[in-house]
């Protein structure tokens, strides 16, 4: 694995800070949610900025649908308070059941 610059460091502290974030209140509010994880290519963000909130089931998942786009407003005003503007709110946080590994 590429060691990451200095600016690429800042880059993945404030998306890991956003998606900390993000996470706890997706716990909170959306039954079944099990965690946030996201994909990066650095040299491309924050257009290759891709959030997922992984749930349990597919009971699950249809019932948090109609919540996706309120998620993707605060995913996008979140990232604005640090300074990072999305031209396209709804590329960069998707609801799915697959894990980081799947």
């Amino acid at each position: 694995m590429k060691k990451l610059s200095a600016v690429q460091l800042k880059q993945q502290a404030l998306i890991f800070s956003v998606a900390d974030n993000l996470e706890a209140q997706g716990r909170e509010e959306l039954a079944g949610m099990v965690q946030c994880w996201f994909t990066v290519e650095y040299h491309q963000f924050p257009g290759s900025l891709l959030l997922r909130f992984q749930f349990e089931s597919a009971e699950q998942l249809a019932k948090a649908e109609p919540e996706l786009r309120k998620w993707q407003r605060r995913l996008s005003a979140a990232l604005l308070k640090k300074g990072v503007v999305l031209k396209d709110m709804r590329r960069h946080l998707v609801f799915t059941l697959l894990g980081p590994e799947d």
